[in-house]
């Protein structure tokens, strides 16, 4: 019994054998192989998550080599990895970028700090916890920050999730959640450090029970202070 070479090293012979010149697939394989092979990321990125994102696109990962390229508008981009943290004044302009994507598009939270609020997500009156209360996420990097390498193992994720979709299907996989649009009855207070103590009341004149209580004239104001207000 001879040993044969199953694909030997040699030029391709154009052969009139119909199965060998034919390929035979479905419109969702095509659209699907299209799709994730040519992901373009918005260059985006709100705190330290981010050095991790460029990070990727470094020789040394070198993540063009799945295709993506990165996009500096969303209007030619359908991947959007939130990688940071994102305040509650930065929520519109998220959900403004995410609805001028075109469809399809894809989210990755990347980062503690985007998917439950992180460090912040304890004392912090400003971080949103999770992002998925503004925005739809497919996948998500657990990790502060996470490594180069939990972004290409999200990316492969995301690839075989799309490979899966259907055209058919593709109305009935919306958004069903949406947090942001709930008004919050909050009420204005004024502010305690209005930065007018210099001249309250109290410091230019020392209440009667100090000055009794000592026997003797307070100064209105130390010299600097006065030399400050004049």
């Amino acid at each position: 019994m001879t040993n044969s070479i199953i694909n030997p090293v040699e030029n391709i012979e154009v052969t009139q054998n119909l199965s060998e010149n034919f390929i035979l697939t479905t419109l969702d394989d095509l659209y699907n192989w299209a799709k994730m092979s040519s992901l373009y990321p918005m260059m985006f990125g709100t705190a330290c998550c981010f050095m991790e994102f460029m990070a990727a696109y470094a020789s040394r990962f070198d993540l063009e080599r799945f295709g993506m390229i990165p996009r500096a508008t969303p209007r030619q981009a359908d991947l959007l990895i939130t990688a940071g943290t994102i305040t509650m004044k930065y929520a519109p302009n998220l959900v403004r970028l995410y609805e001028q994507m075109p469809e399809p598009k894809y989210v990755i939270a990347m980062g503690a700090c985007t998917i439950t609020g992180g460090m912040f997500s304890v004392d912090s009156p400003s971080a949103v916890r999770g992002v998925d209360k503004l925005i739809p996420v497919d996948v998500y990097i657990p990790g502060c920050p996470p490594r180069p390498e939990a972004v290409i193992d999200a990316i492969i994720k995301l690839r075989k999730k799309i490979a899966n979709e259907s055209i058919q299907e593709r109305q009935q996989t919306g958004q069903t959640h949406r947090f942001y649009s709930t008004r919050h009855q909050m009420k204005a207070v004024t502010p305690v450090l209005d930065g007018k103590y210099l001249t309250s009341s109290s410091r230019e004149t020392p209440p009667q029970e100090i000055a009794q209580a000592k026997g003797l004239e307070l100064p209105l104001a130390l010299p600097e202070v006065e030399r400050e207000l004049e």
